[in-house]
């Protein structure tokens, strides 16, 4: 439902009917007549189209662009993100779909505010999704990155299960980040960066003990959202499709 991928092979100047699972991934993307929109047909081509005709029942699309290579990185991103404060978490949100992540899971840790807190303020988190909804329109990216619910730090730790490389941002004793990514050439990467002020000692060796390497980005002390965007970018630009 993140992807609209259609059954055929596609050209540019087709007019595209669409219906059944594909429709829905348009309700997600919340497409309307005159949208603009990425698709992907069944040879994995990405295609520009133009959204003509809209019901509950089916779309019809004029295909204007194809594009020479796929909108979608090969490399899987999985970030995860302590909850800061004020605006920050819609600008993660933002610029880390920009850049090719695929799952953005913000969490609870131990010096981060909670959603209770931030939302007594003014509720904002119903609107993830639609912010990261918004950005791959304006990318021109196929596939919507999912925004999952809120969690405490032990349950985002649970994410990480299965293969691929686990980092944590540690700016007191992590490794370079450019001789981790030499010795592991993965195509998944979870990638956990804390609030402002740090996680605590006890939280990054919980996260060692769940196999995630705890890193660091230079000397300077960066911004969470700095941070977290800074990141993705440079992992796009080594193991991903930011050339």
């Amino acid at each position: 439902m993140d992807r609209i991928i259609l059954d055929r092979k596609v050209d540019k100047g087709e007019e595209v009917l669409i219906e059944g699972p594909p429709l829905e991934a348009f309700r997600f993307q919340g497409v309307r007549v005159g949208s603009i929109v990425t698709l992907t047909d069944s040879e994995g081509d990405d295609l520009r189209g133009r959204v003509v005709r809209l019901s509950k029942e089916k779309a019809l699309v004029l295909i204007f662009e194809a594009f020479p290579s796929p909108t979608e990185s090969p490399l899987e991103v999985i970030l995860l993100q302590a909850l800061p404060e004020k605006e920050r978490m819609e600008l993660i949100i933002q610029k880390a779909t920009e850049l090719g992540v695929s799952t953005i899971i913000p969490f609870k840790s131990g010096r981060s505010i909670s959603l209770e807190e931030r939302e007594a303020k003014q509720k904002k988190a119903h609107r993830w999704q639609e912010i990261a909804v918004k950005a791959v329109q304006q990318s021109r990216r196929a596939r919507v990155p999912r925004v999952e619910s809120y969690r405490s730090f032990q349950e985002a730790l649970k994410v990480s299960k299965g293969e691929g490389l686990k980092i944590v941002l540690y700016e007191k004793e992590g490794e370079n980040l450019k001789n981790v990514l030499r010795r592991y050439q993965l195509k998944k990467i979870c990638a956990m960066v804390g609030p402002e002020g740090g996680f605590t000692a006890e939280e990054v060796e919980l996260a060692k003990d769940k196999g995630f390497i705890p890193i660091k980005l230079g000397q300077r002390i960066l911004r969470t959202e700095t941070a977290a965007i800074t990141l993705v970018g440079i992992l796009q630009y080594e193991l991903g499709d930011l050339h």
